[in-house]
Parts: structure tokens; sequence; C-alpha cells
């Protein structure tokens, strides 16, 4: 039978899938729930899992962004049916590629141990389908390095996200959304809101602005997965379902962080915008002379 995904949309405030929204998207087709701890903020899970029951659905979890997180006082890896963990380069726990599946239920995980192999429950001896999703030794030795280093980099990461905090605080309309909580983080991203109504430049620009000085900003996550294929053609008018959504999409950027990332390239980047944003007008006619330029 094929499986067709629905998305749901997100709070405006956590940018985590909104709970509320999965009530009128359920249909007797609907087999799960799929819900995504972004930047390692983690969903609503009681909210999520309890409409699990209501409705007899299986509850996952996309963790990718969240390990080394916790959610009232558990470890994110305890909710639901099961939570994938990414341990790809650009990760928290970078294992080159690769990641985890985790889980509590005996039965999933025998069943996840025999996927990862082939369907292989025993030698010359195959009872389910499967692939080759085994890691290989050098991804795993990388991964142990990554383990072994995990308190120093989160501290380091937290140093990083309080310092573009305090140099960004006097800027109208740019905000990092924040982490602050008694749960655990590990502050992999810097996310900051760019609100177009508050700022002279909006994030389009300044993401352009920040490129030209060589800073890897990101439009992240932009354009939303439901503009882009195959879901763009299963679902045309998924736009209009998706305020929220749509919204954030168009206001938040990601900011260098990392081990790489000094405190003087973090005043770097903070003076790149708050001196675009002061010269906005002269900014946005060089932009455009720019892009006419590109289009020559």
């Amino acid at each position: 039978q094929e499986i067709t995904p629905v998305f749901a949309d997100i709070d405006p405030n956590t940018l985590n899938i909104d709970p509320s929204c999965i009530d009128r998207l359920v249909t007797p087709r609907t087999t799960g729930i799929i819900g995504v701890h972004v930047w390692g903020r983690p969903c609503d899970t009681d909210a999520i899992e309890q409409r699990g029951r209501k409705y007899g659905l299986k509850v996952m979890f996309d963790a990718a962004h969240a390990f080394g997180c916790s959610h009232h006082g558990r470890m994110i890896g305890n909710f639901g049916q099961c939570e994938v963990f990414s341990f790809h380069a650009t990760k928290f726990l970078n294992s080159f590629e690769g990641g985890a599946i985790v889980t509590n239920n005996d039965t999933l995980a025998e069943k996840i141990r025999w996927m990862r192999n082939f369907g292989f429950s025993d030698y010359d001896r195959v009872d389910y389908l499967g692939i080759n999703g085994k890691m290989t030794e050098v991804c795993a030795a990388m991964g142990l390095t990554s383990l072994e280093s995990m308190d120093d980099i989160i501290h380091l990461n937290h140093e990083n996200y309080r310092s573009y905090r305090g140099a960004l605080a006097s800027i109208p309309g740019i905000t990092p959304i924040d982490f602050n909580s008694t749960d655990k983080r590990n502050h992999h991203y810097v996310v900051v809101e760019v609100d177009d109504s508050r700022s002279t430049l909006n994030r389009d620009e300044l993401v352009e602005v920040l490129h030209a000085e060589n800073v890897l900003a990101r439009k992240y996550f932009w354009p939303g997965c439901h503009r882009m294929q195959p879901y763009k053609s299963l679902f045309p008018n998924a736009s209009l379902l998706l305020p929220n959504t749509e919204l954030r999409a168009a206001q938040l950027m990601v900011l260098p962080t990392g081990q790489c990332v000094t405190r003087s390239d973090i005043e770097t980047v903070c003076e790149i915008i708050k001196s675009a944003l002061c010269h906005a007008q002269k900014v946005r006619g060089f932009l455009a002379d720019k892009r006419t330029a590109s289009h020559r």
C-alpha cells in the first residue's frame, strides 16, 4: 500500500509540530505521527503521544538535532515508539555518516536489528525485510571520538550562543531564538529570527550580505520540504494549510558556530549585521545592482 506523508503546521513559538493541528488531519488511512525536535528543542511529546493513543497511531520522533538534549528531565530517545538520531557530519555528534534508532520496545528493537542487516536473524536465515544499514568501523571510531568530547563541545556551543545573544541584543528585529531551559541542550544551532516589520533589512537580504562577506549563514529550513519534490507535486496547495511554517521559513537564519568559530568571529559577524542594518538603503541598492548584473 502506498504511504503518503501529510504535513501538519508548526507552533510559531516552539517551531515544532503543533499538536492541535494533528486532530484535523487524521483520517482512516493515517498510520502514524512523526514529530521533529527542531534545533534540539523537544516537541510537546505528551500531547503528541496522547493523540497517538486516542487515534490508535504509532508515534515516533526525528531527533536528528537533539542528541544530548532532555525533556522534562528525561533524555531524548525515550519518547514514542522510537526516536531517530543523525550522526551526519553537520550534526552535533559526528561520525561522518550514519545514525541510530533508539527504542524501549524490545520487539521493535529486534526487528530494527534485522532490518539493518539484510533481514538476517541468524546464519543463513532471513526473517525480515532488510538493507545493509551497518555503520563502518571508521565512522564508528569518529563517533566515539565525538562522544568523548561531548561535554566540551556543549560548553563551547553554549558560550558561542551566549556571545551571539549578547552581541545581537540591542538590534531591533534581530532575535536569537530562546533555548533557556532547565533541561539539557546541545546548543548546536544559533538560530536568529529576522522580523522585517522591525528590521531595516529582511532575512534574505541579510543572508546575501553575510554571504558577500564570506559568512556562511543559512536560510534554514527554507524552502519548506512541502515546496520541494516530490511533495510539491503531491500537495501543490500544502502552503495554504501551513501558514506558520510559511511565516517562519521566511524569517529564520542560522549563523556559524562550532569549535572553529571564535568569539572574535562572532563579534565580526554581528558587526556586519549591525552595519548592514544601519546602511540598509545603500545595501538594498547594492544588492539590487548585483542581482541585475548576474542576470545580464
